[in-house]
């Protein structure tokens, strides 16, 4: 299967070419890192708050910890969607999605440099077009960086804890044919749907691959795995810049 066949998108976008993405910083003001992510119509906002505590399971190892938090505002999708606080419990997508992000950034960091303190990434979907954990992961991981970069600057760790860049791309099969970073009405009628997070070097933290239909063959999720480097590049690329740009005076 050919990422370049025709694939009829409803944006007009080719199989191989994902939505435009924009990450602005400084959003939060109070934050110690803090970005919002666009990736098409989706909308996610990201912060990062540096807590000098860590779980009580593990005080005195002297390694610190990353965690996430992830929510859909109520209007973020095209009906209203119903707080999870109303309900008293999170639902288990919330928290599945919660803990990939956490993992997806704990990947990239050295909890021996971060000291015995936590950083915590809140992930808010402002408005949901499809993608809103793979833009999470991405959104994040920017808030971290520049929550990592605030940490050194005050001299807090003596180099930063951060190993590589992280980020999340979506890749599936619509009607037969493989595209890259799917829209809501593309995920919803998907053959084949996949979420792909990897770091900077190329090494994999997460494959989420689900067959909605068929089975799919080895071929198929090599097809998927090269749309979806293709996407990530773009992604490190925006993430680069934006982490440069918000960090240079400092």
């Amino acid at each position: 299967m050919s990422a370049k066949d025709t694939s009829g998108r409803r944006d007009g976008r080719e199989p191989d070419q994902m939505r435009p993405v924009t990450i602005e910083t400084g959003v939060a003001p109070y934050a110690e890192g803090s970005a919002l992510i666009s990736v098409g119509e989706t909308r996610v906002f990201c912060t990062a708050s540096v807590d000098e505590r860590v779980p009580r399971w593990m005080i005195g190892k002297g390694r610190g910890w990353v965690t996430a938090e992830y929510s859909m505002l109520p209007r973020s999708t095209q009906q209203r969607t119903t707080r999870e606080a109303r309900d008293g419990k999170q639902g288990g997508r919330t928290v599945e999605i919660q803990r990939l992000i956490g993992r997806s950034l704990r990947a990239v960091v050295d909890p021996d440099l971060l000291g015995e303190r936590q950083l915590i990434i809140d992930c808010d979907v402002l408005q949901a077009d499809g993608g809103t954990r793979c833009a999470a992961i991405s959104g994040g991981y920017v808030a971290l960086a520049i929550a990592c970069h605030d940490l050194q600057r005050r001299r807090l760790v003596r180099r930063s804890p951060l190993l590589d860049i992280v980020a999340a791309i979506s890749a599936g099969v619509v009607g037969g044919v493989p595209v890259l970073d799917l829209q809501a009405s593309e995920d919803q009628g998907a053959d084949v749907d996949t979420n792909i997070v990897m770091t900077g070097a190329g090494a994999f933290v997460e494959i989420q691959g689900t067959a909605e239909r068929e089975p799919f063959s080895r071929e198929v999720l090599d097809t998927l795995l090269t749309l979806a480097g293709i996407g990530l590049d773009d992604l490190f690329a925006a993430q680069r810049a934006a982490i440069a740009a918000a960090t240079a005076t400092g």
